[in-house]
């Protein structure tokens, strides 16, 4: 499979509008701050559990069991291993625990396992077997993050943080699952069908739009260039060392099917996720470390991520 510079461009590209739409709507005041605790419940609770059932209920790519193994083990590992490489590069940027080491190393290892890869995956590949893998890849990392990584950035075992593993898309997984296995998603009606659709339509651009706005917010309250060493560390780590690793993986790890090969490369090609920002702030970080660590790398992946995925489309042949 061969992409084109400028096919994978043209799918990154909208990802980014969409994201500066949401900057100029809560700039403009349009999208309101107080709008955003109720937007977020409807994608989180309505809209990504639509998108679940729709991509995965009757999938053929999750028929295959090895994918069911394989893509969580993947999501998982690929973010505690990125828990330790930034850990380590913190260390040697001279960070100290209670002073930005473990909000470095959280930030840098998480990913944007959600709003922005979904996207790219369906404009570069139009595959929703690829989609389905990844709705399944990325439940490895809500467990790899309410577990090593909550531990990692507060320091110690949260017995609570684990019930976060239990949220509304991940209950949409097992239910489409299991309606898989049984054989109902045969049964479903089309009205149905044409329901979920239409409410998983919603998420995406719903989601990069509250991102767009939470960006926003970010820049009017953090200097971005304060502490340049978490930048460039950033930048290192979480678009330049922990990306070749991926596409290392993708590309000598034996048994991976082909669209979990097309994840790892996308994930590859990824800026840092907002989510930390939110854990940092509530479990004790250093939340300026979180914010610098988002800002620099969705600002930078704009060049990044088609030069990765151009990269790396060699990788998964």
């Amino acid at each position: 499979m061969t992409l084109s510079f400028g096919t994978i461009i043209g799918a990154a590209l909208p990802v980014f509008f969409v994201l500066a739409l949401g900057y100029g709507l809560r700039s403009t005041k349009i999208l309101t701050e107080e709008a955003d605790s109720s937007l977020m419940k409807l994608v989180i609770r309505v809209f990504y559990p639509c998108l679940y059932l729709d991509y995965v209920i009757g999938n053929p790519a999750l028929q295959n069991a090895q994918n069911l193994i394989s893509a969580p083990l993947v999501g998982f590992f690929t973010v505690v291993g990125g828990f330790l490489v930034a850990f380590l590069g913190g260390k040697l940027l001279g960070l100290e625990k209670g002073k930005g080491l473990r909000t470095f190393s959280f930030g840098n290892g998480i990913y944007n396992y959600g709003f922005i890869p979904i996207p790219v995956i369906l404009a570069l590949f139009d595959d929703r077997g690829t989609l389905g893998v990844l709705l399944v890849h990325n439940v490895g990392i809500e467990v790899a993050i309410w577990t090593i990584g909550i531990m990692l950035l507060a320091g110690g075992f949260k017995g609570k943080a684990i019930k976060n593993m239990v949220n509304p898309p991940v209950v949409a997984l097992i239910l489409a699952l299991s309606i898989n296995a049984t054989g109902l998603d045969t049964q479903i009606p089309n009205w149905m069908s044409q329901t979920i659709s239409m409410l998983a339509a919603c998420c995406v651009p719903m989601g990069i739009l509250l991102a767009g706005a939470l960006i926003a917010d970010l820049f009017q309250k953090q200097k971005l260039f304060a502490q340049p060493k978490v930048i460039t560390g950033s930048l290192v780590i979480r678009l330049g060392l922990l990306p070749l690793a991926f596409l290392v993986v993708a590309a000598f790890m034996p048994g991976l099917s082909v669209e979990l090969k097309r994840v790892i490369l996308i994930q590859a090609a990824m800026p840092a996720g907002i989510m930390p920002i939110v854990l940092a702030r509530h479990y004790g970080g250093e939340t300026g470390v979180a914010i610098r660590i988002v800002l620099a790398t969705t600002i930078a992946s704009v060049v990044t991520m088609p030069l990765w995925i151009h990269l790396g489309i060699r990788f998964i042949q």
